[in-house]
């Protein structure tokens, strides 16, 4: 049986917005068996609670943003990566500002937070969305499709007309504990070139050499230089696992991308969504082994059981 989880206390984090460069205090609560994951914003009297889920996501350039208008929490894709990443189900965030912090740009320092605060296992069960049968969707030369697998595997393809960045393509099979040292890890990138458009537009106000891989025409301008060689393709990962988290269940499927964003990973969780016949809820105790053997954490993350 493969339970589901929240976090083992109160845990609160303060960074800077890439988009909006304000400062934000991040405060994350234990939560009860299927209360899911759900966001406050404590800076907005009386601000309705965001549930984290396809059909509440609002502005996605350059971002995953939970709500419209001034009751919105923008940026929320890397942090809900890691809790499915660590196959945390059900906790409570709350933020005094509009915007998740970005920390160092990959998953890495929530991973380590929640680390330290512990993992507690839950009285009941998860539940899989398990793709039936094959949904895409697609916006010029992009396309992403969601198709039967018996556990979660991404298959992400980038193009960028870039040097150190070209083409790149990763097969990752999900793990929590491959996640933890393949994926978690590789941080958001951008160009410098584009600095200025993405601040008139109103984002990147908070980007740095701190916080994201920048690169000029031609090289990387980080002094520190990559994580690993397809850094930038493996960051694509990371932004496909916590959009496609929305559906709102781990998930037993592929997901194959191409030159996708965080509109296009919408629309296909919206997709299928709305074409039932494409999917079933089930219990973990009803899939096979190897789905269930994705989520075992390493021992120095396993969680306690309440």
């Amino acid at each position: 049986m493969l339970n589901q989880r929240t976090i083992a206390s109160t845990v609160k984090v303060t960074g800077i917005g890439i988009h909006s460069g304000r400062k934000v205090t991040l405060t994350m609560h234990p939560a009860e068996a299927d209360f899911g994951i759900q966001f406050k914003r404590t800076d907005l009297p009386g601000a309705e609670v965001l549930k984290a889920c396809a059909t509440t996501v609002g502005a996605t350039e350059n971002n995953t943003t939970l709500g419209s208008g001034v009751n919105a929490v923008h940026t929320v894709e890397h942090l809900l990566s890691v809790f499915y990443g660590l196959g945390i189900n059900n906790i409570y965030c709350e933020l005094d500002g509009p915007e998740v912090p970005i920390m160092d740009g990959s998953a890495a320092s929530f991973v380590f937070l929640l680390k330290e605060t512990g993992i507690r296992t839950l009285n009941k069960s998860k539940k899989f969305l398990v793709v039936l049968e094959p949904v895409e969707v697609k916006v010029d030369d992009k396309w992403a499709r969601i198709e039967p697998s018996s556990r979660l595997v991404i298959d992400s393809t980038i193009v960028f007309a870039h040097p150190i960045i070209k083409t790149q393509k990763k097969v990752f099979d999900f793990t929590c504990e491959g996640y933890i040292n393949e994926i978690g890890r590789a941080r958001t990138f951008g160009m410098l070139r584009d600095a200025d458009m993405l601040k008139r537009k109103g984002l990147a106000k908070g980007g740095s050499l701190d916080n994201a891989i920048i690169l000029d025409d031609f090289n990387i301008v980080n002094k520190e230089g990559l994580r690993f060689k397809d850094e930038f393709i493996r960051h694509k990962i990371l932004d496909t696992i916590g959009d496609i988290s929305l559906l709102g269940h781990e998930i037993a499927a592929k997901v194959t991308t191409f030159k996708s964003g965080h509109n296009l990973h919408n629309l296909l969780c919206r997709k299928l969504l709305d074409t039932p016949s494409a999917y079933q809820i089930v219990s973990a105790s009803s899939l096979q082994k190897e789905a269930i053997e994705a989520f075992e954490l390493p021992m120095a993350l396993a969680p306690a059981f309440h």
